[in-house]
């Protein structure tokens, strides 16, 4: 069996100019990467009308048995095309840290994947690293600014910015620097967040043009002074320049699918720390390009779907047209109970029991947010038909159907089924609402997430985030949406409680105020915003030999 690198390197791709061609790019839009990958200049589409449908592809909670939710989402996107619709693609960027770490890559498998894909799970066209830089220009003249006699007034002991580097890195996660001598810097605890979960990663790929983008980046908030006033990018006179290196990284990339299906793959925030999905222009333009656009939200749908409907679909204006809710028969047995070593086998109780988990995201989905949705069943060859019936039957209970996805070993062709229902989907009536609207309090907001989306019955708050909710609701920024971190292997803040755990609480620890991307963070458990390498990272099985072929990349 090839791997999934194998399959990539075999793939006749097309030069990217026709891809453009075909997705309605023209050749004046686009700026070369090579021969496979281009940017392009979105600012003569901005004023054109959207004309696409949408459609959201989210999945249960992640487990270790995989549920390929973005090979579903690649799948899809060329099964719609094997119906002959005008149709494109909209994705995340993979980072470094999982690529190198325990978690692979974003750009598919199988027969379902984006190409180049060596290139896209590595350095690709250089955004992570505009973003990282200009997270760490902030950093670097924030420090200069207490260095040169603090005209602000910046207590060191209230700086909230921390600086980035996309790589699982634990060491640097809490650090001491500005050590050696006065001309050195000041002495003060630090530490380092992985580039996705750094906020310029959500201004990116929240910000519609260059002038929304600078706007965003001048109210990041970095620290606070002694007498506890919020202190901003734009009082360090640093968003002109973060938006200069910034300026390139905004623009959306275009790659192809292993069929050559026009696909957006553009920005990257954490889907627990941020909203975790696509850029807003390149989910804009696909919109007005193509008749149907299939994007993805990261980890399970409480996380990233949640996000994407309440955040990112209130900031840019977006209504999705159907969701698909991806799941596999392995999954939902390891939520029943089962250990990975036996999933293979036949097991219709524990299947029954790890169940709810799914049908909690459909509720949610239907009931809460009010859209149409399908379940697409990532199928495995062991997969039996009563199994597959169990989950049906449970489905339909809430009016759902449920469509076999078979895009990994058969690419566009084994998503027909799913193509099909999500077509039908598209057309149906819709009303559409947030889990809460902006005007609620902080805290309504909150719980309204965690009662109505997670199904715990409230919420407890440490004292240190009680007070920084009163202070935001203070300072006027209790109008912004909450952008929960949690844990994304369960439905509560305790990732060792699956399937639909009822009558818990969630335990807030922290609170982030946001200002340039738009929310408050809210974080629960214990969330780590940099990563760190398993014992056996992905990195040792990577290499390339003497003409450049890599190697071990999945």
């Amino acid at each position: 069996m090839k791997t999934d690198i194998e399959i990539a390197q075999a793939a006749e791709m097309l030069p990217i100019g026709q891809v453009a061609h075909k997705a309605g790019v023209s050749e004046e839009l686009l700026e070369y990467y090579g021969r496979y990958k281009a940017k392009i200049d979105i600012t003569p589409l901005r004023d054109k009308a959207r004309k696409g449908k949408l459609i959201l592809v989210t999945a249960i909670n992640p487990t270790p048995a995989g549920e390929g939710k973005t090979t579903t989402s690649v799948g899809l996107a060329d099964a719609l095309k094997k119906l002959d619709k005008n149709v494109i693609l909209a994705l995340r960027e993979p980072s470094l840290g999982p690529v190198f770490g325990v978690k692979g890559g974003a750009a598919g498998g199988g027969y379902a994947q984006v190409v180049p894909m060596e290139d896209i799970n590595l350095h690709f066209t250089g955004d992570f690293h505009a973003i990282g830089a200009a997270n760490n220009l902030l950093a670097a003249m924030l420090d200069n600014h207490i260095q040169q006699g603090n005209e602000l007034g910046i207590d060191v002991k209230k700086i909230t910015w921390r600086r980035c580097v996309d790589m699982n890195d634990r060491q640097l996660r809490n650090i001491v620097d500005g050590l050696g001598g006065r001309m050195q810097g000041v002495p003060r605890e630090d530490g380092f967040d992985i580039t996705v979960a750094s906020e310029i990663m959500a201004v990116l790929c929240l910000a519609t043009g260059l002038k929304d983008l600078k706007e965003r980046l001048a109210r990041i908030i970095v620290g606070y002074t002694y007498d506890d006033r919020p202190v901003t990018a734009a009082d360090l006179k640093a968003q002109g320049a973060m938006a200069a290196l910034l300026k390139d990284a905004i623009k959306p990339n275009l790659v192809q699918t292993l069929e050559n299906t026009p696909a957006f793959v553009h920005g990257g925030p954490f889907a627990n720390i941020a909203h975790g999905c696509n850029s807003v222009s390149a989910t804009d333009t696909a919109l007005k390009l193509a008749d149907y656009v299939v994007t993805e939200a990261g980890f399970g749908a409480d996380l990233g779907a949640e996000k994407f409907l309440d955040i990112k679909c209130r900031a840019a204006g977006l209504t999705p047209d159907a969701v698909v809710i991806v799941a596999t028969v392995k999954a939902l047995k390891y939520n029943g109970g089962v250990p990975k070593a036996q999933l293979g086998e036949e097991n219709l109780e524990a299947l029954e029991r790890g169940l709810p988990n799914l049908l909690k995201h459909v509720e949610n989905i239907t009931q809460v947010f009010g859209l149409p949705c399908v379940v697409a069943i990532n199928r495995f060859v062991n997969d039996t038909d009563r199994e597959l019936d169990l989950i049906r039957s449970k489905c339909k209970e809430l009016g759902v159907n449920v469509a076999l996805s078979e895009v990994w070993g058969r690419g566009g062709e084994g998503g027909i089924q799913l193509a099909q229902e999500v077509l039908r989907l598209c057309e149906q009536p819709k009303k559409f609402t947030y889990a809460y609207e902006l005007d609620q309090p902080l805290k309504s907001k909150i719980e309204a997430v965690v009662k109505k989306i997670y199904g715990g019955v409230g919420v407890s708050y440490s004292a240190a985030a009680s007070k920084e909710l009163e202070r935001l609701e203070r300072m006027g920024m209790g109008g912004l949406p909450v952008c929960m971190a949690k844990t994304q292997y369960s439905l509560t803040d305790d990732q060792t409680k699956l399937g639909r755990p009822e009558g818990f609480t969630i335990t807030v620890s922290k609170v982030k105020v946001s200002a340039g991307a738009g929310f408050v963070v809210v974080q629960t458990g214990d969330i780590m915003t940099m990563p760190g390498l398993p014992k056996v990272p992905s990195a040792e099985k990577i290499d390339v030999d003497e003409n450049g072929v890599i190697s071990g990349l999945f």
